[in-house]
């Protein structure tokens, strides 16, 4: 059996190691012209984190996993308002779960997976035709590719999903927000090493993670009322962000130096079905619960290894698969994008009150108390 996966991000290669596990061979369809790195960090946990102990990738996702030692959250001109301490937030996550950076999944994910599968990088895909016995997917490179499954993992702005489900304005909710997230070059002073600095103003939130091996990410995220068409990243944050003192000028000043930059609305896709025939959504292509549920890079990995075991508990039979594997997503998804919908309204507040109100629960996590009580029932349990 033989399966082509667009994408070669956390969905897609999660997917291939999945399929490769059940005896399947996999080409992946990467449109960037080589990896991407960096990315905000996650906290992984729940279904996925399941899933990369069963697939055996749970070790090498810890080793690249990193610990903070604090959570500072700052007013505007970089004095404290309180933080949290490394007991406290593991009492918060729990123990079956790890903080790492998107990127560095991806790049477990590829280590697993190059040998045994084929990665295409510049190319994209241009048609679909399928009928009751395969799946033909012509690329941007001229060929034309048979397989038993298509997988589309290409991401919130999918072209599978477009080419086989509809244009993107029938699937995407707009949550209102824009978001900005690169590596930095160099640590601020003012970031202790293993520390997160955050701060939130007027509908507006930025952080910058000391994330381990002396690596720093820059993230930004803002209510899209402060957004102007047509402007770039570096013009946008600058204007959005520039009254802002503390870390904020040296983060924006090295946007001019990063590699890369995500820049992109926040928007979830909400889709009735996941799957056509032998065409199949997974990952943000499908459902993007957005970094305000904070469940993206697991439910990726989840829903890959599950893609896995209901298509081994149903050889030769695709579309039942697909639709068993559905069946037992969907609630999870579901749960998912409703919290992310919740949390939008108070990801970051537009008025002084409201931001003490979402503030004051990790206030009184950060008592001993509370933090105690905490840690014997979720670390001690």
């Amino acid at each position: 059996m033989r399966a082509v996966i667009i994408g070669a991000g956390i969905a897609g290669l999660a997917a291939a190691l999945r399929l490769s596990q059940i005896g399947w061979d996999s080409l992946v369809i990467e449109r960037a012209p080589q990896r991407r790195s960096g990315g905000y960090a996650v906290t992984f946990g729940g279904i996925g984190y399941d899933a990369a102990e069963r697939m055996g990738i749970l070790p090498a996702l810890e080793r690249k996993a990193f610990v903070t030692e604090e959570l500072v959250y700052h007013r505007p001109d970089g004095r404290r308002r309180f933080s949290l301490t490394r007991e406290t937030i593991a009492a918060t996550t729990g123990p079956r779960s790890m903080t790492i950076l998107r990127g560095d999944i991806e790049t477990v994910l590829y280590e697993r997976v190059h040998d045994s599968a084929e990665i295409r990088f510049g190319t994209t895909v241009t048609a679909v035709d399928q009928d009751a016995h395969a799946v033909h997917v012509t690329l941007s490179d001229g060929t034309v590719e048979q397989a038993d499954l298509l997988v589309g993992a290409d991401g919130l702005h999918s072209a599978t999903r477009a080419l086989l489900f509809g244009p993107e304005r029938d699937f995407l909710l707009d949550l209102d927000h824009k978001v900005a997230v690169y590596m930095l070059d160099k640590r601020p002073a003012a970031i202790a090493p293993g520390t997160t600095g955050t701060l939130s103003s007027g509908g507006r939130t930025a952080a910058v993670i000391s994330v381990g091996d002396g690596r720093n990410v820059a993230f930004f995220g803002y209510r899209t009322g402060h957004a102007a068409p047509g402007e770039d990243a570096a013009t946008q944050l600058r204007r959005v962000y520039g009254d802002l003192g503390w870390v904020i000028p040296e983060a924006l000043d090295g946007l001019a130096r990063a590699d890369s930059v995500y820049f992109d609305t926040i928007s979830q896709v909400v889709a009735p079905t996941w799957s056509r025939g032998r065409v199949v959504l997974l990952g943000d292509a499908a459902w993007c619960v957005t970094l305000f549920a904070g469940y993206g890079s697991a439910l990726a990995v989840g829903g890959a290894d599950r893609l896995g075991t209901e298509l081994e508990r149903h050889p030769g039979d695709v579309g039942a698969a697909l639709a068993a594997w559905e069946a037992a997503l969907r609630p999870e998804v579901d749960k998912k994008q409703k919290l992310g919908r919740r949390v939008k309204g108070v990801y970051a507040p537009a008025n002084p009150l409201l931001l003490w109100l979402t503030q004051l629960p990790l206030r009184l996590a950060a008592l001993p108390p509370v933090r105690r009580y905490m840690t014997r029932r979720f670390i001690k349990g």
